[in-house]
């Protein structure tokens, strides 16, 4: 055999293994494939796991992943129907479930991650706006505020720190932003699996906001222990006041009969105390100052005066 005719040979081995293995590809069991002529699909979705063949040159191969994916969006501020501003992490679980729907729309991996920032944010900024800040980052509806011991007056608990109900709750507004995101992911030839909140966490400028209204709620707890506090020290006070008030008359009271009964009967060891009255002389003048006698009476009387008590006769 001539040399030339082996060199031609060789050329015809090499271009036919070119051919051949430009025609052959795989698919693995995490991947789907697309055929493509002109840039355009072809045929089915290849979507067993295998050794498959295509036109060499004119078709080509694009390999589309079959696994659960995941889509975690960045951080972003949104208010709550309460006016607050929280900062909201949301992360989701998907998959491409027709891939020929997927490579006419979103064509790769990268546009598909654009469109769930646009579609998941959207839903998710609309539930935050139509449910409380509670709602949001509360679950359990059944739940019973922790008392300590000194909020206990008398066996009957103040009605201080009670907690604001839940009507919905997280889960259920999570259940709300996958309804509404699967319905628009679906055209695109993706199912949507599972979305969560993983942090909520309070905007920078509206945390001073809340820190002061958990203090002035503190503030009001305990002025309202401070004001029944008042109340039971003047009650305690007023009691005090009536009871030295009740003491002291009943103290008088004995007081006063114990001497009325000494009065009445005193003691015997205790001589009475008496009074002498000195006897009016006989001498003495009672009808009225003295005056002297008249010389035409038979007898003489004396002229009397009633401070000195001395007569004489005239």
């Amino acid at each position: 055999m001539s040399r030339i005719k082996r060199i031609a040979i060789l050329a015809v081995l090499a271009i036919g293994t070119y051919i051949l293995m430009s025609s052959i590809y795989t698919v693995s069991e995490v991947e789907q494939a697309i055929i493509t002529q002109f840039g355009r699909p072809v045929g089915a979705p290849v979507t067993d796991a295998g050794l498959k063949f295509k036109v060499p040159f004119i078709q080509d191969v694009n390999l589309i992943d079959k696994r659960v994916l995941e889509w975690d969006g960045n951080p972003s501020d949104m208010p709550t129907k309460d006016k607050l501003y929280v900062s909201v992490d949301l992360f989701a679980r998907w998959r491409i479930v027709d891939p020929l729907q997927y490579f006419l729309r979103l064509h790769d991996e990268r546009s598909a991650q654009s469109r769930l920032d646009d579609i998941l944010g959207s839903e998710t900024r609309n539930a935050v706006a139509k449910h409380e800040l509670i709602e949001i980052i509360r679950t359990t509806k059944e739940r019973v505020p922790l008392r300590d011991t000194l909020m206990t007056n008398a066996g009957r608990q103040l009605d201080v720190g009670s907690l604001v109900p839940i009507q919905k709750g997280r889960k259920l507004v999570e259940q709300e932003i996958f309804a509404e995101a699967a319905e628009k992911v679906r055209v695109f030839g993706i199912e949507l699996l599972d979305i969560r909140f993983k942090r909520i966490n309070y905007n920078e400028s509206v945390r001073p906001k809340i820190y002061d209204r958990m203090i002035s709620e503190r503030r009001q707890i305990a002025e309202r222990f401070l004001s029944e506090g008042n109340g039971e020290a003047a009650r305690i006070r007023g009691n005090r006041v009536r009871d030295m008030n009740k003491i002291q008359s009943e103290a008088t009271g004995r007081s006063r009969r114990s001497a009325a009964w000494r009065t009445r009967r005193p003691p015997k060891s205790t001589p009475r105390p008496t009074t002498r009255v000195p006897k009016r002389s006989r001498s003495m003048n009672s009808h009225g100052p003295c005056r002297p006698t008249s010389p035409s009476s038979p007898k003489t009387r004396p002229l009397c005066c009633p401070r000195t008590a001395t007569c004489s006769s005239s």
